[in-house]
């Protein structure tokens, strides 16, 4: 992100959720989004993923520039180069597992590479599980689910909105853990917004928003470095 400003209204009811953030993410490493409640982080995801559109500034993944883009072009761009993985999972109901696994492929007319497709669902250690329906899944394996389908087109990036917040707190660490293994041991970047401090020393480092600024970067997170940081922002 290069002085990225993201408005929302017009007049007096203008809302500048982001003010001239500039940030570079490193290949290969796992970063995670703090800040109090309305401090943009949603904003900046969506910004980061193309799902938003900034006012100003650029935004570029790897050396493709998204700002500017034209509609078609960036849904081919994010189905193919970055994965989701959303709270609420969003795996379709009536599909078996397998299948909400290789849909982005399919969206893009894509055959699976089956020698990665089986890679990925045994990591996420769901290998077993591939002819079942969502709802017959613990919300941990449902997660799990929702990583291997972010991990199949292998993106650049996969973009985590509050991975964890539907789980308690022992399936929360096996995820977590989980997206760290993925970034370990195959090389994948991970981009993750939470707002929990314990989730985020999972990364290898964290932003921190405030009124929509950047206004810190913490490197090697401990939970207790995480938790001063936000009560100095005014949240905890």
């Amino acid at each position: 992100m290069i002085a990225v400003t993201k408005d929302y209204g017009t007049g007096g009811s203008r809302v500048q959720a982001l003010q001239g953030i500039s940030v570079s993410l490193a290949r290969g490493a796992f970063t995670a989004v703090m800040g109090p409640s309305g401090s943009g982080k949603s904003t900046f995801l969506h910004c980061a993923a193309g799902l938003d559109r900034p006012t100003s500034g650029e935004v570029w993944l790897g050396g493709t520039r998204l700002t500017g883009m034209r509609e078609g072009r960036l849904t081919r761009l994010r189905r193919d180069r970055i994965g989701f993985v959303f709270q609420s999972y969003n795996l379709l109901p009536a599909l078996s597992v397998e299948d909400n696994v290789t849909m982005p492929l399919r969206l893009g007319d894509r055959s699976p590479d089956r020698a990665w497709f089986e890679r990925v669902v045994t990591r996420v250690g769901i290998a077993g599980l591939l002819d079942r329906r969502p709802a017959e899944l613990s919300g941990g394996q449902q997660q799990r689910a929702a990583v291997a389908r972010a991990l199949v087109t292998r993106p650049d990036v996969i973009m985590a909105d509050e991975p964890t917040g539907a789980l308690d707190s022992r399936t929360s660490g096996q995820v977590l853990a989980l997206l760290r293994d993925v970034v370990s041991d195959l090389g994948q970047t991970v981009l993750m917004v939470t707002h929990d401090p314990v989730a985020a020393c999972h990364a290898h480092d964290v932003l921190f928003l405030a009124d929509g600024r950047l206004v810190e970067r913490l490197t090697a997170p401990t939970p207790e470095a995480v938790a001063e940081r936000m009560t100095r922002l005014g949240e905890g």
